[in-house]
């Protein structure tokens, strides 16, 4: 179970310390369910039980599109590790929370977890969300980057053996003007400090998609968020060093 009895999220990059009682938690926090990827949800839950998979991609849409846009990539890099793809679009941290909670990773034990979540939380304006009776709720920086604390706090409850490679919320929107762009890099600042934990490995590789002036090619992502083949073959280069040196170390 996910303890949020006291959490206190505090941050190095100028934001001020949250804290919030169990009472009410911001919803990054609040493990909530998305009835209509239950099926997605239970076929992981299968994988999970089966026991094999030695490296996960846990996250949304980003990391799903590896069995799409991402497929030739993701034979040539990744299936030789017996990897499993554990992302659902549309996925926000409170949604990766409940899935932890209800049986995703129970009977797997992976050397590895590559794990990239939080864009949703802060670019859903004007979007119902069911799951939360219909209303739009944009989580802050914070709230964010605490949602992305639990989930590493409940991987190492769950598999304390495992270890964790956190990349950061890639770049999104035109160029670095870019509120919602802006907003991620926030978040990214906050989180790098996780990287200091014994079983968790940061990575930024952000610049490894954008121009020297901060644009973000369409011919990379074209609707300025999700990865072509060019991107997940991008994505791919700029981890496979570090993803074998955590699985072979």
């Amino acid at each position: 179970m996910i303890r949020i009895l006291l959490l206190s999220a505090v941050f190095t990059s100028g934001f001020t310390a949250l804290s919030y009682s169990e009472e009410k938690p911001p919803l990054a926090l609040s493990p909530v369910p998305r009835d209509n990827k239950a099926q997605l949800h239970e076929s992981f839950n299968e994988i999970s039980k089966a026991g094999t998979a030695q490296l996960v991609f846990l996250g949304d849409s980003i990391t799903q599109g590896w069995s799409k846009n991402g497929a030739q990539a993701w034979e040539k890099y990744w299936a030789p590790y017996q990897a499993a793809n554990f992302g659902i679009g549309g996925d926000r941290t409170e949604h990766v929370l409940w899935r932890l909670n209800n049986g995703n990773y129970d009977g797997l034990s992976p050397k590895l977890t590559v794990l990239m979540i939080g864009t949703n939380n802060t670019g859903h304006e004007g979007r119902e969300m069911p799951e939360h009776g219909g209303a739009v709720y944009t989580s802050s920086a914070e709230e964010t980057a605490a949602g992305i604390t639990a989930i590493i706090d409940t991987l190492e409850e769950k598999q304390p053996d495992m270890k964790v490679l956190l990349l950061a919320i890639f770049p999104r929107g035109a160029d670095k003007n870019d509120a919602k762009r802006q907003k991620n890099e926030a978040i990214n600042g906050m989180i790098a400090k996780l990287g200091d934990r014994e079983h968790v490995t940061y990575l930024n590789i952000n610049e490894n998609f954008l121009k020297p002036d901060g644009t973000l090619p369409k011919d990379i992502m074209p609707d300025l968020l999700h990865l072509n083949p060019t991107g997940y073959e991008i994505w791919s280069r700029a981890i496979k060093g570090t993803v074998k040196e955590l699985m072979e170390g």
